[in-house]
């Protein structure tokens, strides 16, 4: 009977210790949230810098878990960063890139904490490196504003919308817009006009492509890039 009895005791022991399969609930892992994106500071936006040297600076990034930041900076010679000139790395909000002179630049920076989260990238800005004996510069790539790209559009018509600046703020603007279901599109809807929009008629179930030239009233030119949407 005493047998029995220590069996059934030392059963409950193991029982209440754990032995049934329970235990603690492992603590969750925290979460790692990424930094805010900077923001630009210099070279401003639409900028001549007269030094093909460029000291780039941007305000510090804050981290909402108060993680070390560091940054990552393009320079590229497009505005969708396919020319991709400079990809750097930097521990401060500030970095020192030599460039060609004469180039038409646009930059972006992403913050990054030591946990590998990331910002998404800062807007971007354009900047143009004076040459020597320029005495004109081209225009800005023009940014496209609407049918976003790859957009699905619904309606019999679309209005295409881009914006573009030049360095030269004397200069005039006229544009030339390429227009058509073909890639490259090769037929020019408008000729030297002077808004930034376009209206044009869509035919149901089509792919279309469209490019925005830039010309200045002094013989410079800047070609854009191709963008693309569909017509249901």
């Amino acid at each position: 009977m005493k047998k029995l009895l220590f069996t059934i005791a030392l059963m409950a022991a193991l029982t209440s210790c754990g032995g049934g399969g329970g235990g603690d609930t492992p603590e969750p892992t925290p979460t790692n949230n990424a930094p805010l994106a900077p923001t630009l500071t210099y070279p401003t936006n639409n900028l001549l810098c007269i030094d093909n040297s460029v000291a780039f600076t941007w305000n510090t990034s804050t981290d909402p878990d108060g993680d070390t930041v560091s940054y990552q900076i393009q320079v590229a010679k497009d505005n969708q960063f396919t020319q991709i000139a400079h990809t750097l790395t930097s521990s401060t909000p500030n970095k020192t890139i030599s460039l060609e002179k004469g180039i038409a630049y646009y930059w972006r920076v992403k913050a990054t904490d030591s946990k590998n989260a990331s910002s998404d990238y800062s807007a971007t800005f354009q900047f143009y490196t004076e040459g020597t004996g320029i005495t004109n510069h081209l225009p800005f790539a023009p940014v496209l504003v609407k049918p976003t790209l790859n957009a699905n559009i619904t309606t019999s018509t679309a209005v295409l919308e881009w914006t573009a600046s030049d360095v030269d703020t004397s200069d005039t603007l006229t544009y030339d817009v390429y227009f058509g279901s073909t890639n490259p599109p090769t037929t020019k809807q408008g000729d030297n006009i002077a808004t930034k929009t376009l209206t044009v008629n869509l035919n149901p179930s089509t792919n279309y492509y469209w490019k925005v030239v830039v010309k200045d009233n002094k013989g410079g030119q800047t070609i854009g890039q191709v963008w693309n949407f569909s017509k249901d």
